[in-house]
């Protein structure tokens, strides 16, 4: 009897520890989806040389320590932040649009593109790309994360747009609206450039019709 209760003591003493690791790795990852969230706020409002390890602690709520435990370097930090939004704002693009995109849909797919370029990710993004230009530790990370970024965001553009990227063009009318989209982000860093970017965007919604409705359903 005597081991049969130590055996049942055991179990259950298991099984309190494995319900305690739960809630302890649900506190741990939402400790670092807020600093991951909090890099790419601050990135975007103060910079490189603004955003800092502890900075950024401050603003999700945690210890340096805590950050520091989640990500040992400041560039594990920035770059798995930029990583994790842009992850983000792709769920949330193709969530617009479940089923695809009609060519009547054309003009929200380019609106919500543009939509990308013009708000703290990339603008934070921008910021990251900058430093990369200077520091060489940190430059070949951030170069192979906006590579990946830049093929995802190519990959959802063609699904959202029903296009065939096989037929000649088409990849690089895409690749052009893209491009397009970057640099009205980019006009808008300084100065509020909405009404002219709605007109460009009307104008390339314009121009998709006749490239690309030959290839749509």
């Amino acid at each position: 009897m005597g081991a049969v209760n130590a055996v049942n003591t055991a179990s259950a003493a298991g099984s309190g520890d494995r319900g305690d690791r739960a809630p302890k790795q649900d506190r741990s990852r939402a400790t670092r989806q807020r600093l991951l969230e909090a890099a790419v706020a601050c990135l975007a409002e103060h910079g490189w040389a603004g955003s800092t390890v502890a900075a950024v602690a401050e603003r999700a709520g945690v210890s340096r320590g805590a950050a520091q435990h989640h990500f040992p370097t400041r560039e594990d930090l920035f770059t798995a932040a930029v990583e994790f939004v842009a992850e983000e704002r792709s769920l949330a693009l193709r969530a617009l649009f479940p089923d695809g995109a009609t060519a009547g849909d054309r003009r929200a797919v380019v609106r919500a593109l543009v939509d990308l370029y013009t708000g703290p990710l990339f603008r934070a993004a921008l910021h990251l790309w900058v430093a990369a230009s200077d520091e060489d530790q940190l430059r070949p990370r951030v170069t192979e994360l906006e590579a990946r970024v830049g093929r995802e965001t190519h990959r959802i553009a063609v699904d959202l747009l029903a296009t065939d990227e096989s037929e000649p063009g088409v990849r690089e009318t895409v690749q052009g609206l893209l491009d397009m989209a970057r640099g009205l982000g980019l006009a808008n860093l300084l100065t509020d450039d909405a009404a002219r970017r709605e007109r460009v965007v009307t104008q390339w919604a314009a121009l998709l019709e006749d490239a690309l409705g030959r290839v749509t359903d």
